[in-house]
């Protein structure tokens, strides 16, 4: 799988791209990133790549042309994202969708937005990964390329791990509990000592939905 995407601060992701998951995964070739900086497509002297707003406004607007000639130099690729503050809510499904698209473009917005007509002609999907404003599309980009990434088969050394993740069901997971058995006089639920995998399969269902109806009670209702 590829990713290419398409920034003005290329820079900023090299510590994600290359540490953890996402660099075992490039070195075993299950995953590959180019970062195409958008101000090599820029005009005149200052590389310039946005201008005011028609009809007026606070901000600037990154220009059509200008990731239109960023985009035409990535070799074949099957989608383009945009990332926006007021695109579609990014969630588990989505990612689990682009897990199996083989080279996806990520168009990281900035400013005050991007040209309505690039977004027309050449972006097939908008992406929020929430409702709030960011400074710059960059670190949306950098949650769609972990949680998509990790869902790629052989990326994680156990495929079971991304099975039973929250929102996978729409319900949050299950608590969680390592050593020591006792901590600050809390201690681990007996179930999980016990062996038996009926019972504790039997617990971490019901704990997982009484977590979600307590923290995530819209997930139980949501329809899609």
């Amino acid at each position: 799988m590829k990713f290419s995407i398409i920034t003005l601060f290329p820079e900023v992701f090299d510590p994600i791209l290359n540490s953890s998951i996402l660099k075992r995964a490039q070195k075993k070739r299950l995953v590959e990133f180019e970062l195409v900086n958008l101000r090599n497509f820029g005009e005149g002297r200052h590389q310039v790549v946005d201008d005011r707003p028609y009809g007026g406004g606070a901000g600037m607007v990154l220009k059509a042309d200008i990731l239109s000639k960023a985009l035409v130099s990535i070799k074949k690729y099957d989608r383009v994202i945009l990332t926006s503050a007021s695109g579609k809510q990014y969630k588990q499904k989505m990612a689990q969708k682009l897990s199996k698209i083989n080279h996806i473009v990520i168009v990281c917005g900035h400013y005050e937005g991007v040209d309505q007509r690039f977004i027309e002609k050449y972006v097939d999907e908008e992406i929020s990964i929430g409702d709030y404003v960011l400074t710059g599309g960059e670190v949306p980009a950098m949650v769609i390329i972990d949680s998509v990434t990790r869902l790629i088969p052989k990326v994680l050394a156990k495929p079971e791990a991304t099975v039973n993740e929250s929102f996978s069901e729409k319900l949050l997971e299950h608590p969680q509990y390592t050593r020591p058995e006792e901590f600050e006089d809390s201690k681990v639920p007996e179930v999980l000592l016990s062996g038996n995998h009926g019972e504790v399969d039997k617990w971490r269902a019901e704990m997982s939905l009484k977590k979600t109806k307590k923290i995530r009670p819209d997930l139980i209702t949501q329809k899609d």
